[in-house]
């Protein structure tokens, strides 16, 4: 079983102004596996295609089976929620196909049960409150949990619903929360 950390990015709305800001301040050799949950539904993710500019790690949409490696990022497709069992990423058709999507707390959920290694939470821009309802679970895994600063987000709701759960460790601008992610990884 693999033990390095994973650090999920959850967003939506304004969420790839932070993942460019928090990518481009990560290093592409810490260790660790970023996984970029975006909770858009409707269309299709160009970011495994506009991602690669802004970091050295490979960016790669994820698959069905999908080997969960360090120094990589992963991008959740469309229309799915991820999951994770061992060394791989699963994909199941969307439990909350009208409303709001919940696939950042089913993720997050996924992670707290199968993941023997650290867990860090990041909560960047995004309308709603996806991912909110699992940050108390990360913590209680003893996971790190982060929010955007709301004054940096292009859409505050989504930072500002992670930071109401009350279990938000470090409220920071991405290039800040880029820089505790070095320091984590580094510390292990």
């Amino acid at each position: 079983m693999k033990k390095f950390p994973i650090v999920c990015v959850g967003g939506s709305a304004g969420g790839l102004d932070a993942y460019i800001r928090l990518l481009q301040n990560l290093p592409g050799d810490m260790g660790v596996a970023i996984v970029i949950v975006n909770h858009i539904t409707i269309m299709p993710t160009q970011l495994h295609e506009v991602l690669p500019r802004f970091t050295t790690m490979p960016v790669d949409l994820i698959t069905e089976n999908l080997l969960i490696e360090p120094n990589h990022v992963f991008i959740i497709p469309a229309n799915r929620d991820l999951h994770v069992d061992g060394e791989e990423f699963h994909l199941q058709p969307i439990s909350k196909p009208l409303g709001w999507p919940d696939v950042i707390t089913v993720f997050l959920r996924s992670l707290s049960e199968h993941w023997a290694g650290k867990l860090i939470a990041v909560i960047v821009s995004g309308y709603d409150g996806d991912g909110a309802e699992a940050l108390c679970e990360i913590k209680d895994m003893g996971g790190i949990t982060f929010a955007q600063k709301p004054a940096t987000a292009k859409q505050p709701d989504m930072p500002e619903s992670a930071i109401a759960s009350g279990c938000i460790d470090l409220i920071l601008s991405p290039e800040d929360i880029a820089g505790e992610i070095v320091r984590i990884a580094r510390a292990d």
